[in-house]
């Protein structure tokens, strides 16, 4: 890993007030060196390294509350997750883009150029989050 990433991994546990751990630091790397959203699996497949299931699941949870990472919604079982790009933080994401899921590949990046577009809820209706996924082919693909 680079100097320079290894810094910003550091800077952005000790702004979130979460220890530095091999496991934290590891995971971020990954996050930095994908080009879009991960799953649960993915950490032990793009490291070659054996990580416990349950300090993965925990390391991403605690990334969640603390507005590191946000969930990506997916239309089967699995949870992915990207890094935040915007001024997050704990328990209050703005992380409030489209995602794209790719049919051929099977990657999810974030659009982070495309905002959602406003939504007119019947009277008496709050919206708290709002998830939109679109699913094609990706410019890679194509």
């Amino acid at each position: 890993m680079a100097a320079k990433q290894k810094e910003l991994i550091v800077q952005l546990l000790r702004s979130s007030k979460l220890s530095i751990t091999d496991t934290r630091v590891k995971i971020l790397e990954l996050f930095m060196k994908s080009n879009g959203a991960l799953e649960h699996a993915d950490f032990e497949k793009l490291s070659g390294k054996s990580f416990d299931r349950v300090t993965i699941y925990r390391t991403l949870q605690t990334f969640l509350d603390k507005g590191i990472v946000h969930k990506i919604p997916t239309t089967d079982t699995s949870v992915r997750y990207a890094i935040c790009k915007s001024d997050c933080g704990e328990h209050d994401h703005h992380d409030h883009h489209v995602h794209f899921r790719c049919e051929e590949c099977g990657s999810t990046q974030c659009l982070d150029e495309t905002d959602i577009p406003v939504i007119q809820l019947p009277k008496g209706y709050a919206a708290h989050n709002v998830e939109v996924v679109v699913s094609g082919v990706c410019k890679e693909c194509k």
